[in-house]
């Protein structure tokens, strides 16, 4: 039985690699600073540490061997640089989750994995306080990419919806629509934006724990949506009409243009992608129930 080691699975889509991970018959280690409570029961094995200090993580893990780590919270270059310390010779592959935040310079459309080249980018140890998300992400996957002695994987991942969202950005929208609250969007009509279920993350993040490919990887939905038609849902959801305003307010989709990536170098290695249209709809339902 192969060992995979989570860095990070008891919250989100995290909960869905690790139950896929069992799935598909690994024996699963869950590792967390042991704040939040899990529904994994005595399926998987348990171990509490502190990842983003260096000693914590080599400590936990001083005498262990694993085929695959899989890293849900890897967050800047001094991150990055505390794992490959801690796991030089101890796993097979290393596979971090990243995001298409990586693109942020990035214009082209739909966006594709060389659209950032982490072997490129000039490293800056700095810790997650230090850095935006985006450089952070940057910096998680130019340190790895560069530096680390075992083979690794980055999969990048648009904006996760599910029920078990934390952020709960895409319930702000419908909450703002269902109780007559405005909304500022920049430009509705032509902006749109790619998406992946909370399941789908997850079931893809275990699939290439299986798969025979190094680098940078998309992951996402099927097709894309204009944040227009994304209120047109959110409105037949809750039998409300959006109130638009030009004044600006939080509105955490608020993108000027098309923002969507390409998942197609996934698509060839032989993943199927569900489409977006056949979950969103029920799920934004699900969700406007619950306020």
């Amino acid at each position: 039985m192969k060992k995979a080691l989570v860095l990070g699975g008891t919250k989100f889509f995290g909960t869905f690699l690790v139950q896929s991970l069992l799935d598909k018959g690994f024996e699963v280690t869950v590792a967390t600073r042991g704040l939040t409570k899990d529904s994994l029961g005595d399926s998987v094995k348990r171990v509490i540490c502190d990842r983003s200090v260096e000693q914590s993580l080599i400590n936990c893990f001083e005498n262990t061997q694993w085929d695959i780590v899989f890293d849900q919270i890897c967050y800047s270059s001094e991150d990055a640089r505390i794992a490959i310390k801690a796991f030089e010779g101890k796993t097979d592959r290393y596979i971090v989750t990243s995001s298409q935040s990586v693109y942020v310079e990035t214009k082209t459309e739909p966006l594709v994995e060389e659209d950032y080249n982490p072997y490129r980018k000039r490293i800056v140890y700095a810790s997650r306080e230090d850095l935006s998300y985006e450089e952070g992400k940057q910096q998680t996957e130019a340190v790895l990419f560069q530096q680390a002695p075992f083979p690794v994987t980055a999969v990048r991942i648009p904006i996760v919806l599910g029920e078990k969202d934390y952020t709960e950005r895409l319930l702000t929208y419908i909450k703002k629509v269902k109780y007559n609250e405005d909304i500022f969007l920049t430009n509705p009509q032509s902006a749109e934006l790619n998406f992946i279920s909370e399941q789908e993350a997850g079931h893809f993040l275990a699939w290439m724990g299986t798969a025979d490919f190094t680098g940078p990887i998309n992951a996402c939905s099927i097709g894309s949506i204009t944040l227009q038609d994304l209120m047109d849902l959110i409105e037949d959801a809750t039998n409300q009409k959006v109130n638009y305003t030009s004044e600006p307010s939080y509105s955490p989709y608020n993108v000027e243009e098309p923002w969507t990536m390409s998942a197609s170098k996934a698509t060839k290695l032989g993943y199927s992608f569900s489409n977006l249209m056949d979950w969103l709809p029920d799920l934004i339902r699900k969700l406007e129930k619950k306020v």
